[in-house]
């Protein structure tokens, strides 16, 4: 026969109430109590019955991510992790690719095509940093990214200024005093590439280093292209630099590339590194330093607050900022820093 809740709450000799409350991630119980229960169910090897449980609630057990792009390594790393995250509390994933555009960013955000899913992941390139009112939808929503703040709902970012900053500085104390700042949009009033820019500004003050606007290379999309065009055109402008922060990982690699094919030494001569830290960062040569901006974290507290919010939490509207750490590769660590 099935093991039932029932069976669980009999020995751990609780209620089943109190089972159904630890099985549901209720916060507001005594560890003892937890543990009673989490022993009972793995002895017992109680299965819960996510489709029942979703239907006796009227849920459908789906909630939705909207990214902009899924060609995107970092985007393309973040929805795995999202989709692993959603599996540990029994909900699957619905993913929807916006092509960062207004269009597809409304789509994501209609009512009706949100009655599939009980709650929305949502990163809102295409929109406009003040139109926050429109995230102030009548179902559960958990803001991704720096395009939109004081929205009226749940949000999840990173430390980008923080993150930019700490590539800069480090860059600086590897000897480097011409850092390219490539992938920036100064026609962009909010959004990572503005916020990164600014990191990028307040590491080199920290350093001690004046801000020249001719390292500063806009690039839009941020794609391995732009990054070897970047840097070709600095080259081509016979452009003095020894360092290179790229606003992604992604320029980065295209930044690595043509500096490979101009035969530019790497880290010695031009020293580069990047932001996001997707999977590739350790396997290319020389593997790239960069900026992890906490992704499994964005991840783990995104999908704890949308079931948060769908199973019914009504407290005030929360901003968490991920932790982030540089992590440090060969292809901006110089054994010897220039003086």
């Amino acid at each position: 026969m099935a093991v039932t809740m029932r069976d669980v709450a009999d020995r751990a000799g609780v209620s089943v109430k109190t089972v159904s409350n630890v099985l549901n991630g209720y916060r507001y119980l005594r560890p003892e109590t937890r543990e009673r229960v989490e022993a009972a169910i793995a002895e017992l090897g109680y299965r819960l019955n996510v489709s029942a449980s979703h239907l006796r609630k009227g849920r459908t057990g789906m909630i939705g991510l909207a990214v902009p792009e899924l060609a995107h390594p970092y985007f393309a790393e973040f929805a795995d992790v999202i989709v692993s995250e959603a599996e540990k509390v029994g909900l699957r994933v619905l993913i929807e690719r916006t092509g960062a555009t207004r269009e597809g960013a409304l789509t994501s955000l209609d009512s009706l095509q949100r009655r599939i899913t009980d709650g929305l992941l949502f990163f809102p390139l295409g929109l406009e940093p003040d139109e926050g009112d429109l995230l102030a939808v009548d179902y559960p929503l958990v803001l991704l990214g720096e395009r939109i703040f004081g929205a009226p709902v749940d949000h999840v970012t990173m430390a980008n200024v923080e993150g930019a900053r700490a590539a800069t500085v480090h860059l600086a104390e590897q000897g480097c005093r011409r850092i390219v700042a490539l992938g920036a949009r100064l026609d962009e009033g909010m959004g990572s590439p503005t916020l990164r820019l600014q990191g990028y500004a307040e590491g080199l003050e920290e350093a001690g280093i004046p801000f020249d606007p001719g390292l500063v290379v806009e690039e839009n999309p941020w794609s391995r292209q732009k990054g070897e065009d970047g840097i070709a055109q600095l080259l081509d402008a016979g452009v003095d630099f020894d360092g290179v922060f790229a606003m992604n990982d992604s320029l980065a690699f295209g930044a690595l590339h043509e500096l490979y094919i101009r035969r530019i030494a790497v880290p010695s001569e031009v020293a580069v590194v990047g932001f996001d830290d997707v999977e590739d960062a350790r396997f290319h040569e020389p593997a790239l330093s960069s900026i992890a901006p906490g992704t499994a974290q964005i991840a783990r507290e995104a999908v704890r607050m949308l079931v948060e919010r769908i199973g019914g939490d009504d407290q005030p509207p929360r901003l968490l900022v991920a932790d982030f750490e540089l992590r440090v590769r060969g292809s901006s660590l110089r054994s010897t820093p220039t003086p």
